[in-house]
């Protein structure tokens, strides 16, 4: 079944407007708002009403490792050539699997998982193999469950492809960033052309159920030229999905990226012009704006998902299962629970040790309220839904939302003006103007934005 769905429009005096930081509300509230005066008490209750509600649960597993550094990236990660530093985590990482499904009703049904980092390619067959046997041995997978996994391309072959495919991973992801060498190499992403249409090949033939690749634009020697080649050949590799990320130079907090020649960095107005040719060129290649920086093919499951309404968001980005619950394992990863989000350990050595002391290893969380709940929920319809039905908010949380959202409503009134926003008297609808635009206006409707820091990225 094919769907169509609301096109995106690119208006530069609007983008020039009203261009501000604001959260990716991959969660809300953002991850900023963790605290460490969550305690592991208050995530042991929190797990013990997530089994009361039986939600089914997504899996997360971060992988930290890779053998070399990408300068442009924001990942935790871990830096070495030597594997052997893979083994004493994936036993640590095993232990806190057991130690967290001993607390899970063993009856909840696991529908996604997703193996991040890092550079989970990193991991050797044996290794992999060690890790999806405990994962399944703790979890009740569900037989249609979607298990990806992230690989870079540098550092696969043929084999290894088929591997992934024949352990159970049906869906897979790669960053491409941009197939010009000048590009690559300033960047320290090393990965040819030919090498690249290789892996697609291979992935193609093992029959993975979908593919997504990334794309960056804003990194040092890229031109509306030379980034439209790169566009090109992405379309021509025939990805389900594309994810075209805004690179954000931060050398103060990312110290890799001082090693990015800063005067090679395109300028604002051609990052401008490169975003208005990616759309063009990927919405006039059938591949339908989904939102934020993610790109779908018609009947890709995003897609899908978002005309039944079961798209979500969570800290991996946009995900096709609405009403699960997400355990994340491993160094850095979060948990985000109905009424609850949780963060392990960043540090490995402060992983380990509660590790080896049995205790979950969080080191920050958050408690949700109810006026947390129901803006997140407000938040999540209008990032992946673009569109708002009040009546359903308010008969849901039994409130009259015009009056629970008086001041929101009156703000909304000049991006309305701008023809961002339609709000009659059931509904926002976001237009194909405010589609690019729409973590400022899901802003809004935050309630911490205003004695929040400026610590995100601008929004194009």
């Amino acid at each position: 079944m094919v769907f169509v769905l609301p096109s995106v429009k690119f208006d530069l005096d609007m983008i020039k407007k009203y261009d501000n930081p604001a959260p990716r509300y991959t969660s809300y509230p953002p991850a900023t708002e963790l605290s460490p005066e969550f305690t592991v008490t208050d995530f042991h209750d929190a797990i013990a009403a997530s089994n009361y509600r039986k939600s089914p649960l997504s899996l997360y597993f971060h992988i930290p490792f890779c053998e070399s550094a990408c300068y442009f990236c924001g990942c935790n990660t871990v830096i070495s050539q030597n594997k052997n530093i893979a083994k004493p985590y994936l036993e640590h990482l095993v232990r806190e699997i057991k130690n967290m499904a001993r607390l899970i009703d063993s009856d909840r049904k696991v529908l996604q998982i997703h193996w991040g980092g890092g550079t989970p390619n990193y991991l050797n067959q044996d290794q992999v193999k060690f890790l999806w046997k405990h994962i399944t041995e703790n979890f009740n997978i569900d037989p249609q469950a979607e298990i990806s996994i992230e690989i870079n391309p540098a550092y696969v072959d043929q084999e290894y492809i088929y591997f992934l495919r024949e352990v159970g991973f049906n869906r897979i992801s790669f960053g491409i960033q941009d197939f010009n060498p000048q590009v690559q190499l300033a960047v320290n992403r090393l990965q040819p052309e030919e090498l690249l249409f290789d892996v697609m090949t291979w992935i193609k033939a093992a029959k993975f159920d979908s593919v997504n690749v990334d794309l960056i634009y804003g990194l040092p020697y890229q031109t509306l030229q030379t980034f439209q080649e790169t566009v090109n050949k992405t379309i021509a590799l025939d990805p389900n999905r594309i994810v075209v990320f805004n690179f954000a130079y931060v050398p103060w907090m990312k110290p890799a990226q001082k090693n990015i020649p800063q005067a090679a960095l395109p300028q604002p107005q051609e990052k401008l012009q490169i975003l208005k040719m990616t759309i063009e060129e990927l919405t006039s290649n059938k591949y339908l704006f989904i939102g934020m920086d993610h790109f779908a093919k018609d009947n890709d499951e995003l897609a899908i998902a978002q005309q039944n309404h079961t798209l979500q968001r969570n800290f991996q980005g946009y995900t096709t299962h609405a009403g699960t619950e997400l355990l994340g394992f491993g160094a850095t990863s979060i948990s985000m629970l109905h009424d609850a989000y949780v963060q392990n350990h960043k540090p490995l050595k402060d992983y380990y040790q509660a590790i080896a002391s049995d205790i979950l290893p969080i080191s920050k969380g958050i408690k949700l309220s109810q006026d947390d709940i129901i803006r997140r929920d407000v938040i999540m319809c209008i990032m992946s839904h673009f569109h708002l039905n009040k009546q359903d908010i308010a008969e849901k949380y039994h409130i009259n939302f015009d009056e629970y959202f008086h001041h929101e409503l009156k703000a909304l009134a000049h991006l309305q003006a701008d023809e961002l926003v339609n709000i009659s008297t059931n509904h926002i609808q976001i237009t194909d103007i405010g589609r690019l635009l729409v973590r400022n206006i899901a802003v809004i409707f935050d309630n911490y934005s205003q004695t929040r820091e400026q610590r995100f990225s601008r929004a194009i």
